[in-house]
């Protein structure tokens, strides 16, 4: 070895070690890593609103006018029975009085005219009633200062106060009592004797209203025979005929309020005429004898007449159904056969 070689310092054979031992250490390993594709997230089920099937609505509209002109022959009754109104309630639209007269031209009213708006001075057409929306006064609140605010913090506690006596040696000597741990007040709740009186309540008189739903009446036949006539929409007494002997039970077909009881309509004999609700009638001519009065509500299946030939050249009954004041066929509401 080369004696120049051996002189050299000692720094630099460790310097000659390091650069050999870096040229010989392999460079760690790169992987790369791929971004790897998301897989697709699964498509939400999509819900669909549930449709509700029920009965449709419906969309007839009442066809009867608002008045209606007076015409030579035309009654009160018969002007009820047509429109499908109760003749006393028309009568009582037309401040009509007993016997309940009416001349030719002369201009009924047949609905109810417009309700009472939000102004307190507007009148009904009808009845002339006044409506006046009720008067409220400002609750009258006390002065800000006299009314206690409350808070979650508990109040300050100002007691027991200390008193400083003069010194002697008896105070001295005397023990040291500590003070009793004052508990932050509870929050005084209103007792229930202590509430305020409920404010009056002004009960307001609901209108009348029909029974449930118009259609959805229940009909028996208001007597057992055989049929004599069907409906006929163009003959003059529109209706079904049913064959029985005199005397025999009539019925009411469905619960409602007698509306009329009597003979003053030509051509029906001793006649009863029922109200169910505010679309439908029932009518039952040439009875023999009639059983229920005016106003007198009726339940399904009560006996109401007896069957008898009046204004008419047989023993029958004569039965209609009207909606709103129209005769329909019966045979649409009944079962099949009376028998």
């Amino acid at each position: 070895m080369d004696v120049k070689l051996m002189r050299l310092p000692v720094w630099v054979y460790l310097l000659c070690l390091f650069l050999i031992g870096c040229a010989s250490s392999q460079p760690a390993p790169v992987i790369e890593r791929l971004p790897t594709a998301k897989k697709p997230a699964a498509a939400r089920p999509v819900i669909k609103p549930v449709e509700v099937v029920g009965k449709p609505a419906t969309t007839e509209k009442d066809w009867r006018p608002d008045t209606y002109t007076v015409k030579k022959g035309d009654t009160l009754i018969s002007i009820g029975l047509e429109f499908g109104y109760d003749y006393k309630d028309l009568a009582q639209k037309n401040d009509i009085q007993p016997p309940y007269l009416i001349r030719v031209g002369q201009i009924l009213k047949l609905k109810e005219g417009k309700t009472a708006t939000a102004n307190a001075d507007q009148t009904e057409d009808d009845g002339g009633v006044v409506v006046t929306p009720l008067k409220t006064e400002a609750a009258v609140m006390p002065p800000a200062a006299s009314v206690p605010m409350a808070t979650n913090e508990p109040p300050l506690i100002n007691e027991p106060k200390a008193l400083r006596e003069p010194y002697s040696e008896q105070a001295l000597a005397a023990p040291v009592v500590p003070p009793k741990p004052v508990k932050p007040a509870e929050i005084a709740k209103p007792s229930d004797t202590a509430k305020p009186a409920d404010a009056a309540k002004t009960e307001v008189p609901k209108a009348e209203t029909a029974t449930g739903d118009d259609e959805a009446i229940e009909w028996a036949w208001p007597v057992q025979g055989k049929i004599l006539a069907g409906f006929n929409e163009s003959g003059s007494a529109k209706g079904i005929d049913i064959e029985g002997t005199r005397g025999q039970a009539v019925i009411v077909s469905a619960p409602g309020k007698v509306i009329y009881s009597g003979s003053d309509l030509r051509g029906y004999g001793k006649l009863v005429i029922v109200k169910h609700n505010k679309t439908y009638l029932s009518v039952y001519a040439h009875n023999s004898k009639i059983l229920v009065k005016e106003g007198q509500q009726v339940s399904k299946g009560q006996k109401i007449a007896e069957m008898g030939s009046t204004d008419s050249d047989r023993v029958k009954l004569h039965f209609e159904i009207r909606r709103q004041g129209k005769s329909v066929d019966p045979a649409k509401y009944l079962a099949s056969s009376p028998n």
